[in-house]
């Protein structure tokens, strides 16, 4: 028996559809809704596109993370290109900006429309992100990239759904400590990497090391 039963009910999917593409920043925060929608009988397929993730050694750490966890469940998942030039180009005259300002919401339109193409190109007239479950992130900003993506093409529309309620926020830990995943220090780009590791200086504390951060089982979990 699985943990939801109507999906169509419990998280009303626009139109009533069964059938979602899921755009996926990690596997931490995608976590939850990718448990949830399966669960629910969902036609879950994972879209990873995030050109904004520097460098590529975490990029592919992350997309790895991601893979994994599709493969167990058995879930489609779509790697798309990692063009980090065309993120850069588009970056121009915003590296200073700060964290959900312009800068963020040139990367979530990029990240967006490409899942909205890619959508309208395979059938899925629904489409909806994990990178607002954070609460690092401004939802609204997130919603009105996801609708505006949605708007360039007829049919498709972007699942403006509240991933932190219900406890999706703290199954995003519980889950990331359940699967092991990688516990990544910064939201993703060169210049959030920049100014987080900035912050971390003047709190005395070390540089983000790369790849050697992963969640751990609770203690309970790993003597049962």
């Amino acid at each position: 028996m699985t943990k939801y039963s109507n999906a169509t009910e419990a998280f009303e999917v626009p139109g009533g559809e069964r059938k979602v593409l899921l755009h996926s920043c990690c596997a931490p925060c995608s976590g939850p809704l990718i448990e949830k929608m399966h669960e629910s009988g969902l036609e879950l397929t994972i879209f990873f596109y995030n050109p904004n993730i520097h460098p590529k050694k975490e990029y592919e750490i992350r997309k790895n993370e991601n893979i994994r966890y599709a493969e167990k469940l058995g879930i489609p998942f779509v790697d798309a290109d990692y063009d980090v030039q065309d993120w850069f180009a588009r970056a121009k005259g915003m590296e200073k900006e700060p964290e959900r300002g312009i800068r963020c919401t040139m990367c979530f339109d990029m990240r967006f429309v490409r899942t909205a193409l890619y959508a309208h190109e395979h059938g899925f007239k629904v489409f909806t992100s994990s990178l607002g479950i954070s609460r690092w992130k401004n939802m609204e900003q997130i919603n009105d990239c996801g609708l505006r993506a949605a708007s360039h093409y007829d049919g498709v529309e972007y699942w403006t759904y509240n991933w932190r309620k219900d406890g999706g926020s703290s199954r995003m830990y519980e889950l990331a400590k359940e699967e092991e995943f990688y516990a990544q220090q910064y939201c993703g780009c060169i210049y959030s990497l920049r100014d987080t590791n900035a912050w971390r200086e003047s709190k005395g504390r070390e540089k983000i090391a790369i790849g050697e951060t992963w969640y751990e089982k609770k203690l309970d979990d790993a003597a049962g």
